[in-house]
């Protein structure tokens, strides 16, 4: 533990606070939208008016509404799938600066909406911030995983997920009506998202480039040592540097997987099966739903001041976020996401009676006990334990690849959540999060059935879980640097609570032996399963 302490220096806090901007900026603008819904509307209408002299129907006016929330995602979709190109060309620290420019972009669209009276600004706005949360929901992972030192890198990796949670309880607690949620400051509110954008763009040039990148992608070692001294406190990283040379040998051993070799291989098709239905277990349970309509559900459950029942349910999301980062280390991820779906089920079940019976002036507080419940279970499994098991289902090659699968998936269910929930309010009421529950027990009994328990095991007991070996990796002529920085994208939607330390690689071969094929993967798990970051 005296080790560990000497390696946290200040520096080290001030560069991965910095990164974290970014995640606290993917949970503002998740969060944001909900709180100023009906003055949003109003807008809609408005404008309506203005260009065709009639006022908006209700239909069309929710359909508007269901584009300005949903199309979050598909900007998040694009930018996912972008995360790899841009980190390997510009590299971390220079791709965090550029993509500020997105939320800057973003931000004065949504600001100047009511100036130029067009809700089209409103949308177009909530596309580019969208593209900007899923570029930083995969770059600031990277970051802070190859800037931490390896025996911390699990603890520091938590902070991306801690940071979404606060981004999005400082957005609910920015829009109530005393604050920014009034009629003529809610463009404020969405168009806040360009302070932070700006604050780390001044701190960005005072934080180092990430060493792994130099050594690895640039070939820069003495600047990848210069970087280490830095963040470690000490002149003594010959630790560190040893360990990026043994991954480098190691990503030009194994062979990259593409995304329809992955489809294509049979060895493969187990694992991807059960990494996108747990990918689609987080999303289509709702929770997103509850986030983005929250104000929505208490207002119809009778509470008279609906938006401090969503900070309250902001808070509990929080601390529960804080809660899972020790439990998850303890207890068994698939022990845990069957424990959260139960939960959830049972918590939307109650939901759906409290908005049923909501005539009943008790009803109001059973509902906000049931979305603080939803809310707390979800932290507890569904919410980080896919991608955990994710990183954990796949060795170093296929890994990118199945990353980017899955986190499309998530934001492809992100999106569809956001366009139907509104619609189907309309036509189902209160019945709404039936809908959900029959997707959270289909979610529990695949996960009872199929997914295995992932904690401890190395790779190769996880293979032969699924009835085969990984096929064993194929020696490369290529650069490792290039290898690198032609690897598939690593999104990350929602974000990864990635909490392992990276691949330990065997001591690599001289580089006149033939390289014989990698004997049998034995190394522990939790010392492999982030090595995704790199692929990256």
């Amino acid at each position: 533990m005296e080790d560990q302490g000497k390696q946290v220096t200040g520096y080290l806090l001030f560069s991965l606070g910095t990164a974290v901007i970014g995640s606290l900026q993917f949970g503002y603008n998740t969060g944001v939208i909900n709180a100023p819904e009906e003055k949003l509307r109003s807008f809609f209408n408005q404008t309506w008016v203005q260009r065709y002299n009639e006022p908006i129907s209700p239909g069309v006016c929710t359909i508007v509404w269901s584009i300005a929330v949903a199309i979050f995602s598909v900007g998040g979709m694009v930018g996912s799938f972008s995360v790899g190109v841009m980190a390997n060309r510009f590299g971390r620290r220079r791709s965090m600066f550029l993509v500020n420019i997105l939320a800057v972009i973003g931000g004065l669209l949504m600001g100047f909406s009511t100036i130029c009276s067009s809700y089209e600004m409103v949308i177009a706005g909530r596309l580019v911030i969208g593209l900007f949360c899923g570029l930083f929901t995969g770059l600031t992972p990277m970051y802070v995983g190859e800037v931490s030192p390896t025996p911390l890198r699990g603890a520091f990796g938590t902070l991306h997920q801690l940071g979404v949670v606060v981004g999005i309880l400082i957005a609910q607690i920015f829009g109530l009506e005393v604050l920014l949620g009034s009629d003529k400051l809610w463009p404020l509110l969405l168009a806040l998202t360009v302070a932070p954008a700006v604050l780390q763009c001044i701190l960005l040039p005072f934080c180092p480039e990430s060493p792994r990148f130099l050594l690895i992608n640039l070939k820069q070692e003495e600047e990848a040592r210069k970087a280490l001294v830095r963040l470690r406190g000490t002149e003594d990283v010959n630790k560190d540097l040893q360990e990026m040379k043994e991954e480098s040998a190691k990503m030009a051993m194994e062979k990259k997987v593409t995304i329809p070799e992955l489809f294509r291989s049979s060895t493969y098709r187990q694992p991807l099966l059960i990494a996108v239905m747990l990918q689609l277990s987080q999303q289509l349970s709702g929770i997103n739903a509850v986030f983005y309509y929250s104000t929505g559900i208490f207002s119809s459950a009778g509470v008279k001041q609906p938006i401090y029942a969503t900070i309250g349910a902001g808070i509990v999301n929080t601390v529960f976020t804080v809660v899972s980062l020790f439990l998850v280390e303890k207890a068994g991820r698939r022990t845990l996401h069957l424990l959260g779906l139960g939960g959830m089920a049972i918590s939307a079940l109650v939901m759906t009676f409290s908005l049923l019976l909501k005539h009943i002036p008790a009803m109001s507080y059973v509902a906000i006990l049931a979305v603080m419940l939803f809310v707390a279970m979800f932290e507890l499994g569904p919410g980080p334990i896919p991608w955990f098991i994710v990183a954990e289902l796949f060795s170093q090659g296929p890994r990118p690849a199945a990353m980017a699968v899955a986190g499309c998936c998530n934001w492809t269910a992100n999106f569809l959540v956001g366009m139907s929930f509104p619609k189907l309010v309309e036509a189902c009421g209160p019945w709404v999060f039936l809908i959900f529950t029959a997707f959270l027990i289909i979610f529990f009994i695949f996960t009872f059935i199929k997914v295995p328990e992932t904690k401890g095991k190395t790779f190769d007991e996880i293979s032969r879980e699924f009835g085969g070996a990984q096929p064993p990796a194929t020696s490369s002529a290529e650069d490792p640097g290039a290898t690198s920085s032609t690897a598939v994208t690593l999104p990350a939607s929602s974000p990864e609570k990635e909490k392992v330390p990276l691949v330990e690689a065997p001591v690599a071969a001289p580089a006149a032996t033939a390289v014989a094929p990698p004997a049998t993967e034995t190394t522990p798990l939790k010392d492999k399963s982030s090595a995704q970051g790199e692929q990256a």
